[in-house]
């Protein structure tokens, strides 16, 4: 399975399923305790796939440049998921999700202006279709 579209199906099926079971798991408990739970199960469980499925790595052979975007990639990441679990608290998954997938958006506009991709007409229909969809599903 070396498909980048398998396994970007793969991530969406899983996401949408982390939506509605997070916000299961968030009722009654801070969304930032929640986070943090979430935030430990994930570590445990991605040390135990990549222990599993490495051939070889060490911390050593990394750069000092990849460290500090893995670290600045993982600070997004966790400001992204402390502040979706407190929009779940707040609403209902069914519109919090659409919102949350604008992230699309802002993939497609960092990637043209930091990696300096070029973006097509179907980048641009395709980006006004999600924030099309999102805003008629976050309104009633």
């Amino acid at each position: 399975m070396n498909n980048w579209l398998v396994w970007s199906l793969l991530s969406a099926i899983f996401a949408g399923a982390t939506a509605v079971l997070a916000k299961i798991g968030v009722t009654g408990v801070d969304s930032s305790f929640a986070t943090a739970i979430r935030t430990a199960v994930i570590l445990i469980f991605t040390w135990m796939v990549a222990s599993f499925t490495r051939s070889y790595w060490s911390f050593s052979n990394i750069s000092f440049r990849t460290w500090l975007f893995l670290i600045l990639s993982a600070l997004a990441t966790g400001l992204s998921w402390l502040c979706y679990f407190r929009a779940l608290q707040l609403g209902e998954a069914s519109r919090v999700a659409p919102m949350d997938k604008l992230s699309v958006l802002f993939a497609i506009l960092f990637a043209a202006i930091v990696l300096g991709e070029t973006l097509t007409w179907h980048h641009w229909l395709g980006g006004g279709l999600i924030l099309m969809g999102a805003v008629i599903l976050a309104f009633k």
